[in-house]
């Protein structure tokens, strides 16, 4: 199973979004990130993405972006190979 890791806040919508679509792709682990929960882990997701916005959603080392990036590989049908499924 590739590993997933979302940098989100707890009032993000489109954190729950994307969460929900992973979700129903069969994931069941996340590594959630929470940036609002402390300065250094928002300046971590800034450095390694370059944007600001969350979500902000890694598969594997694979930087995907958020969750129009996310909808985007799912309508294009790339997302089920990026999970390995």
């Amino acid at each position: 199973m590739t590993d997933i890791t979302m940098f989100h806040t707890s009032t993000c919508p489109f954190c729950v979004q994307a969460e929900s679509l992973l979700r129903r792709k069969g994931i069941d682990s996340i590594n959630k990130v929470n940036i609002g929960q402390s300065v250094q882990l928002r300046d971590e997701m800034i450095a390694r993405t370059n944007r600001r916005t969350v979500p902000q959603i890694f598969i594997g080392d694979r930087h995907i972006g958020g969750y129009d990036d996310l909808a985007a590989l799912e309508r294009s049908g790339e997302l089920s190979a990026l999970l390995g499924k």
